[in-house]
């Protein structure tokens, strides 16, 4: 029996959930959009409000031969920073109509101007990533804690290499992510990063690997730490058996 009823003192009973840290560090660099992600937002719900601006809408679309229409426009919701993504992506296609649009709706007035497209364009492009990895560890029908380790290091290493981009867009939202990153996961969870070293395909070698590309002067400590508290780990359940 335990003393205290955990195993390990419970110290391995306290687990931040990653779909969730990883929306508070997304949502912190859409931060950039500023006023363009409003006027985006508005344009969406100007449009699917009524019924007639619609039909104008699409009016407005015939005259666009190099647009597919087969998929419609979206609206986000506030707290997954994913269906923000979803949105920029469905109106990105639309761009030219949307910047047309006021020559057949006079009381269309929301369109954001042309360098808010380029920058919605340009971080759409960046976040998509982002939105692979939170759909993978989102995942329900199979476990995930085994891939926690090496998506939370791909965001690290993204947002490591997108900090001094020349693009003053990307650049300034990854710093904005990287703080939010650096708050969170600024050391990675020990007992999901168990997971990675008990899947075959992984082990300590790849921990080890990954730790040393991120810093090359730390690796050695960050490895030795996970590697004795696994330890630890499973001497408490020998015990117990």
């Amino acid at each position: 029996m335990l003393p205290n009823g955990l195993i390990c003192g419970g110290k391995f009973f306290h687990v931040r959930c990653c779909a969730h840290i990883l929306n508070l560090i997304v949502q912190e660099g859409l931060k950039v959009l500023g006023n363009a992600l409003d006027q985006i937002r508005t344009s969406i719900k100007y449009v699917k409000g009524l019924e007639a601006r619609m039909i104008k809408f699409k009016q407005c679309c015939e005259r666009f031969t190099d647009i597919d229409t087969s998929r419609g426009l979206c609206l986000d919701v506030p707290t997954p920073w994913n269906s923000t993504y979803l949105m920029l992506k469905s109106v990105l296609k639309y761009r030219q109509v949307f910047l047309n649009l006021h020559l057949i709706d006079e009381s269309y007035k929301f369109c954001p101007l042309e360098e808010e497209w380029e920058r919605a364009e340009i971080i759409c492009r960046f976040l998509m990533p982002f939105y692979d990895i939170t759909c993978l560890i989102s995942a329900t029908s199979y476990p995930t804690s085994n891939l926690y380790f090496l998506q939370v290091w791909n965001i690290q290493r993204m947002l490591m290499e997108n900090v001094d981009d020349e693009d003053g867009v990307i650049k300034n939202m990854a710093e904005l992510m990287m703080l939010k990153f650096q708050k969170y996961w600024d050391e990675y969870s020990i007992v999901l990063a168990f997971g990675a070293i008990l899947d075959p395909r992984m082990k300590l070698e790849t921990l080890s690997f990954c730790f040393k590309k991120i810093d090359p002067l730390t690796w050695e400590s960050k490895v030795e730490k996970i590697k004795g508290n696994l330890y630890n780990l499973f001497a408490e359940i020998i015990l117990m058996v």
